[in-house]
């Protein structure tokens, strides 16, 4: 395990990126860039990172701010609930911790959004302690250094996976560095396809590569066909054609309090138009006319994939009743930037600021 552990961390030594977190013990600083990396590479999360902590500074100030305002700052980023937990956790680290991030294992869980890897990582990286990591830079290394020939997913595989990530950590004599290198040859070298396994500094410590097996480790389960919805989206215009309706999410749940244009998903039978009428009709008490077509989205989710149908409306009648979002109502077009909303409703957006 030693000559493990010294081989990764002289590697990362000389390789490892300089990156802004990697420059900081701030357990806050720490935290917003954990919760950023979840899922998101690192090129995206850099601008984010310090947008972010340029405007809340400190977990006080995220916590007093509105979530309206720290969805802003997250805009485009994607995996919104991510947003809304640190939100939400600060105000607890507020509540619960007199405003100091706490630096006990149990109480880093136990705060929204963190798992058990993301905690061992805070509590490594500000605070120096010994704890190990299996995110999914981790998980894929330990797989293939274990030749591992289950779905790491499966939850004996995954118990097996932490068994050795613990055992490895324990020959490190520097946890920092040596989860940092962990993660980093991930990231480098030991990449989802074509690995670099010439470039590898644990390369003899890989069974996976001795068996030629690298390639198939992760073992990967059949995915299921990724389902796909037509959405018709209505641009609502108000009688002057000068402001348009928009209206919030429920702040949980998909998408949890961003703002969009108002419509629905398209009914077996049903053309787009009609779609567009039965939805703002459901959602907002309104009979509308359909006018022309502003654009056509394409949008990937994680488990699904949408088209968005957007149309020019105006109201025939009624006054716009909410029945599902919390907030709505018509505003200029100019304004619109000062709100959070889904990648896909930016687009619809900036097809509208743009005037085509």
């Amino acid at each position: 395990m030693t000559s493990f552990s010294d081989a990764l961390c002289a590697w990362y030594r000389v390789a490892g990126r300089d990156l802004p977190w990697r420059r900081t013990r701030e357990p806050y600083a720490l935290w917003v860039s954990e919760i950023m990396l979840q899922q998101t590479q690192v090129e995206a999360v850099i601008p984010y990172y310090a947008r972010f902590l340029e405007r809340f500074p400190t977990v006080a100030a995220l916590a007093a701010a509105d979530q309206g305002e720290v969805l802003k700052l997250w805009e485009g980023l994607g995996y919104y609930a991510r947003a809304r937990n640190l939100h939400r956790a600060a105000q607890q680290v507020m509540a619960e911790h007199g405003g100091r991030f706490p630096s006990t294992f149990d109480a880093v869980f136990a705060l929204p959004g963190i798992g058990r890897s993301t905690a061992g990582a805070l509590l490594t990286f500000a605070f120096d302690q010994p704890h190990p990591l299996l995110d999914g830079n981790v998980k894929r290394v330990l797989s293939r250094l274990e030749d591992l020939d289950a779905p790491v997913a499966r939850a004996s595989a995954e118990e097996r996976l932490w068994a050795r990530s613990t055992e490895l950590l324990a020959g490190a004599t520097d946890a920092w560095t040596f989860n940092q290198a962990l993660m980093e040859l991930g990231a480098r070298v030991c990449t989802p396809r074509a690995p670099d396994c010439p470039a590898c500094p644990v390369a003899t410590h890989c069974r996976a590569f001795a068996a030629g097996t690298q390639a198939m480790r992760p073992v990967k389960v059949k995915k299921a066909p990724v389902p796909h919805k037509d959405i018709g989206v209505a641009v609502l215009w108000n009688a002057a054609r000068d402001q348009v309706f928009v209206q919030r999410r429920p702040p949980d749940g998909l998408l949890g309090g961003l703002w969009e244009f108002p419509g629905g998903k398209r009914e077996p039978g049903e053309v787009m138009e009609d779609t567009v009428r039965r939805e703002l009709h459901e959602e907002l008490g309104l009979d509308i006319a359909v006018g022309a077509p502003v654009v056509r989205v394409k949008h990937t989710y994680s488990h699904f994939k949408v088209t968005l149908h957007v149309f020019h409306c105006h109201v025939l009648r009624g006054e716009p009743t909410l029945r599902a979002a919390t907030e709505g109502g018509f505003r200029p077009l100019s304004e619109l930037r000062k709100l959070a909303f889904p990648k896909a409703n930016l687009r619809i957006l900036d097809v509208l600021l743009s005037g085509s």
